[in-house]
């Protein structure tokens, strides 16, 4: 055996060149391992590195993550607390400013509104509002054998009362349409107080708090009753001929009264007592109004003037502008009023011009065969107080309802309720939600001409009113 088998043999490293090629082929493999273990090794961090990297950005978050995330200290916890009290507060402030702001405005309004009442100025828009009631919609209340000659409403609206020629006087429940209570004819030559009329009644008149109630008729007497039980309570006499027109000063127990004899009369209700007597006109006085100012108008009939009487200077102003015999008149505020003439003429006025402000002619049409037509006489006019809503009254099978243009200058037909007979008085609620017309077969002042389809009656016309839209830009 040779040394070298033998050295092989007992493990010992063999010496020489082959030795030193054995050496280094071993550092060779192990190199190369080596290497490869590296490469290895660092493919798997750059893969880790990078599945970390989209994990963090594509994978929610864990709540615990969060709630990790979110735990505060207990200073911030006070700091936080704190400014959420303080915002509560700021927001607490913010709206009862804007509380105050809207009560403040509402406040400014009502003055505006009041000092524009008071000037007779104010004039609410709500003409344009009011839709045409259906037929079927009107009531119609029976209980007079003849014409209704007027009616009055009491201010909170519940109650109607009506008087005819039979020289009745009913009070009608508005919501039930039932009698309340009738005050019976007076049986002429009767003993003592009368406690009815016992000739047609023209005129009435109910005082602004519904306590009394007056009304007047051709006797000329003037009756004072309690608007609550229909009691009869005093008798004013001293006009010479029939009472036609009655009106209590608003807020006040002061009751002005005018006659077929030209004059008229103050009277304090209260105190049951007359207070004195103005004269001016030249003719018998048709009809009479007043609002809140010591004044009343006057409709002068066959004298063809409107006046307005100042009472504590005892002066008039006298009004021209109709052709015909002016048989009715309302206040609209207390510087406007309109008025409506045997001419067919529908008149509105301010108080500081002795012209009309605007004049409708043949406001309900003509009648008549051809060639010889004439027009429809005005019976009864009335208005919603302090607004552009004006109603008026005929024998032409209808009422008709108005637009007072700006400032009172133009006069705008709205619609036609049909009523059938002569609209004799009319009436618009407190609130403007109903209009109430006494209807008659007959002219309350006269019998001129006689409408055999039509019926004594009391009618209630509903009206419905819709919002109109803005306009654009408003």
């Amino acid at each position: 055996m040779s040394a070298t088998a033998g050295a092989r043999k007992r493990g010992k490293p063999a010496s020489g060149a082959g030795a030193g090629a054995g050496a280094g082929k071993r550092r060779r493999k192990a190199d190369s391992a080596g290497n490869r273990g590296k490469s290895k090794g660092g493919g798997k961090m750059n893969e880790e590195i990078s599945s970390d990297s989209e994990s963090e950005s594509l994978a929610p978050r864990k709540p615990e993550e969060e709630e990790e995330e979110l735990e505060e200290t207990a200073q911030e916890k006070k700091l936080r607390l704190a400014k959420l009290y303080l915002e509560q507060l700021r927001q607490q402030e913010e709206e009862k400013a804007e509380a105050r702001a809207f009560e403040e405005d509402q406040v400014a309004g009502r003055l505006k509104e009041d000092v524009l009442e008071q000037r007779g100025r104010l004039q609410k828009s709500v003409a344009k509002e009011i839709q045409a009631p259906a037929s079927a919609d009107i009531r119609v209340l029976r209980g007079h054998q003849l014409s209704v000659t007027c009616l009055v409403i009491t201010p909170d609206d519940s109650a109607i009362f009506s008087a005819a020629k039979d020289c009745t006087i009913i009070k009608w429940s508005v919501e039930s349409g039932r009698k309340l209570h009738v005050i019976p004819r007076a049986k002429k030559g009767a003993e003592g107080k009368p406690s009815g009329h016992s000739s047609h009644v023209l005129c009435m008149a109910i005082s602004s708090d519904g306590k009394y109630l007056a009304s007047g008729d051709r006797s000329k007497l003037i009756l004072i009753w309690e608007a609550q039980s229909c009691q009869h309570l005093y008798t004013f006499t001293g006009h010479r001929d029939a009472v036609s027109g009655l009106a209590f000063r608003r807020g006040t127990h002061q009751l002005y009264s005018t006659s077929h004899d030209r004059s008229v009369k103050v009277w304090n209700v209260a105190e049951n007592s007359y207070v004195e007597t103005l004269f001016g006109h030249q003719d018998t006085v048709a009809a009479l109004d007043a609002l809140s100012r010591e004044c009343c108008v006057t409709a002068g009939g066959r004298d063809g003037t409107v006046r307005v009487w100042k009472i504590p200077e005892e002066s008039q102003l006298v009004f021209y502008g109709h052709q015909g015999s002016i048989d009715c008149i309302h206040l609209i505020n207390e510087e406007h009023m309109v008025s409506g003439a045997d001419d067919g003429s529908v008149a509105l006025w301010g108080l500081s011009k002795k012209r009309p402000l605007a004049l409708q002619r043949e406001a309900h049409g003509l009648r008549g065969e051809p060639g010889l037509e004439q027009p429809f006489w005005i019976s009864s006019v009335a208005a919603v107080l302090n607004t552009d809503l004006v109603a008026t009254g005929s024998h032409s099978s209808c009422v008709r309802l108005w637009q007072c243009g700006e400032g009172f200058r133009q006069l705008d037909l709205l619609c036609d309720i049909p009523l059938v007979g002569f609209i004799n008085s009319l009436k618009f609620s407190s609130s403007g939600d109903f209009l109430v017309a006494g209807v008659g077969q007959e002219h309350r002042l006269g019998r001129w001409w006689r409408i055999k389809e039509a019926r004594n009656s009391v009618c209630i016309i509903p009206l419905r009113r819709v919002p109109v839209p803005p306009a654009a830009g408003s």
